[in-house]
């Protein structure tokens, strides 16, 4: 049908959790598909999604899409690590009937997959990270795009004051233009994250995320930057004992390479593939059949 986006073939769905929260999750493929479950990167969103679900329909896959507390639909939950949302995870799972299944997710959720890993192994076919933030030193900030070298800086020197300031500040220019915000504030990454970028339908789907992301205001992303920033405690990274695999771009200038080489390091079950010298951050706009099949053939 003409003009029918992936949105469009989106089902939306809502749990209520013990302590009254909502936790949203978007559905697409058949129901009898094989489960995905998908995790998006930050700022997103239920509605983080590929623009072109080719390689999705191609292997059959029902993609279950899910959303983290202070974003879209999902309520908030103030001081937040990544404990309780991988909770939520195996919560959406009950909630589906379903046992274990595939895990896929990419940049931000990386520490909320391993959590959800560790805490619920028997929730975890296997398990794909793909393009994984991961705990920085200074000197490997300093190779980041500078939002993120700017938020890094601010957590190390205590002054939470001007990082939540500067986050409603950004939370307004993504509100108001998605696709300013990003490109404003990807400087040094490299041409092929752009080229991505200036994709229609990829800008079509980035810019309904974003806005539904950010639509209850900008505290869930200052929740999610004070997690992601800190010591990722609730991350027990001896416990995770699933097949893992770890995509990353050595030009990757949102996630710096040796940041997650190191966190890698801890688990030594991980697989790191790499990506091409001249791909970036968005490498998987690409490459998400071969990621696909690699995830699929492990457990």
């Amino acid at each position: 049908m003409p003009g029918v986006t992936v949105l469009d073939e989106l089902t939306e769905h809502r749990l209520t959790r013990p302590d009254g929260r909502t936790v949203a999750w978007t559905e697409w493929g058949p129901p009898d598909g094989l489960p995905l479950l998908r995790l998006p990167g930050t700022p997103g969103c239920r509605l983080s999604v590929r623009s072109d679900t080719t390689p999705w329909a191609e292997r059959g896959l029902r993609v279950i899409t899910t959303e983290r507390p202070g974003f879209g639909a999902s309520t908030r939950l103030p001081g937040r690590g990544f404990a309780e949302h991988a909770d939520d995870l195996a919560a959406v799972l009950d909630a589906l009937g379903l046992d274990a299944v595939h895990v896929t997710g990419a940049s931000g959720a990386s520490a909320h997959e391993l959590c959800l890993a560790a805490r619920h192994p028997d929730r975890v076919r296997a398990l794909t990270v793909v393009a994984g933030g991961a705990p920085t030193t200074a000197e490997e900030s300093e190779q980041e795009i500078s939002l993120n070298r700017e938020a890094a800086e601010l957590v190390r020197t205590g002054d939470l004051a001007t990082l939540w300031e500067r986050l409603r500040a950004v939370h307004a220019q993504f509100v108001a233009d998605p696709l300013a915000g990003i490109v404003g504030a990807s400087d040094g990454v490299p041409a092929a994250d752009r080229a991505v970028m200036s994709d229609p339908a990829w800008q079509l789907v980035f810019t309904a995320a974003v806005r539904e992301a950010l639509r209850p205001g900008p505290d869930g992303w200052g929740d999610e930057t004070l997690a992601l920033l800190g010591d990722w405690a609730d991350v027990d990274r001896s416990r995770v004992r699933t097949s893992l695999t770890w995509w990353h771009a050595p030009a990757d200038a949102d996630a710096p390479l040796p940041a997650a080489r190191r966190l890698l390091a801890g688990i030594p079950q991980a697989r790191l593939r790499l990506f091409g010298d001249d791909e970036g951050h968005l490498a998987a706009f690409h490459r998400e059949g071969e990621i696909l099949d690699e995830l699929l053939a492990r457990g």
